[in-house]
């Protein structure tokens, strides 16, 4: 493993609402290398230096379902988009957690019959479309004006097939324009489209993939019941696996875990020989820092914020 593991490099603070839950959801790393957390407690918004120090805690009790987040550069402008799965809010703000701007529910059918979870969001760096992952509740994707109009929806049909459980979504921009990318965890799959949902290819190489993270060619792919994999970002093979589940070994065989033969309990193993250095227990979110580092989360009441500091 081309990283050096380093256990609790940052912890979030110790509150009733951190210890009764604080599962530690999304991460991201500015361009100065700060580390910013989301995870599900009051003040829920975490800001930590480089060197894991934390430097502020802000939100309230706004977000205390805080999910997916993406950080964004616009105008030489670095801001944040957030989910929430509680109070169903998708917002951008400032770094600080200052609101700029919120998008609501979209016209959609499927609402009739079906809760609007948002889990995740992201912005096509071309058009500054913003998409939105309804990920626990529809199965949808949404498109929206960079004003918040609604736009459309891909239910996945357009691709490999309806979309199940579409958890985190990114864009990345090549040489050939930018590309929606959606975890469909529940199919075990990634999917990927163009930049007007137009289906460009899939891949089964991960199983409970989460999210994303892009940097020098590779993907970066938390995933929630087999560690963490770095993915070759032409051909989606599989170029590194972190921090596999006891027992599994170095090839995951995910039906040894997946529900319900996880342990009882799981992913809330704190305290157990489940949740120990060097290996993951439930990786939500992922990201690169620049100078190539990796910080993890993981889906674990009391959190876990890891960083892998590339030798």
């Amino acid at each position: 493993m081309p990283y050096d593991w380093t256990e609790n490099w940052a912890r979030i603070p110790d509150t009733p609402t951190g210890r009764a839950n604080g599962r530690t959801h999304g991460v991201c790393v500015t361009s100065s290398g700060a580390v910013i957390v989301f995870h599900q407690a009051e003040n829920g918004l975490l800001a930590f230096d480089p060197d894991g120090k934390l430097i502020s805690a802000t939100g309230g009790d706004r977000w205390l379902g805080a999910h997916g987040l993406t950080r964004v550069v616009e105008d030489d402008q670095e801001v944040l988009w957030l989910a929430d799965e509680k109070s169903h809010e998708v917002v951008k703000t400032t770094l600080a957690g200052e609101e700029i701007q919120q998008i609501g529910p979209p016209d959609h059918p499927a609402y009739g019959e079906k809760k609007y979870v948002p889990t995740w969001a992201a912005v096509n760096p071309v058009t500054r479309d913003i998409w939105v992952a309804d990920g626990y509740g529809a199965s949808l994707v949404h498109r929206h004006a960079a004003d918040g109009s609604y736009l459309g929806t891909l239910d996945g049909t357009e691709g490999a097939g309806r979309f199940n459980q579409p958890h985190g979504i990114a864009f990345r921009t090549g040489s050939d324009g930018a590309e929606l990318w959606v975890t469909d965890r529940g199919h075990h799959r990634i999917q990927i489209f163009d930049g007007e949902g137009r289906f460009l290819r899939a891949s089964g190489s991960c199983h409970s993939p989460c999210a994303f993270d892009f940097r020098d060619g590779l993907v970066l792919v938390p995933e929630l019941f087999t560690g963490v994999k770095l993915l070759d970002m032409g051909t989606l093979d599989v170029v590194e696996e972190i921090g596999a589940h006891p027992d599994i070994g170095p090839n995951p065989d995910p039906a040894k875990w997946w529900p319900p033969r996880a342990p009882e309990g799981w992913p809330n193993l704190a305290g157990t020989e489940h949740v120990r250095p060097g290996q993951f227990n439930s990786p939500h979110a992922a990201a690169f820092a620049p100078n190539g580092d990796i910080v993890v989360v993981e889906w674990i009441v009391g959190g876990r914020i890891t960083r892998l500091r590339k030798r």
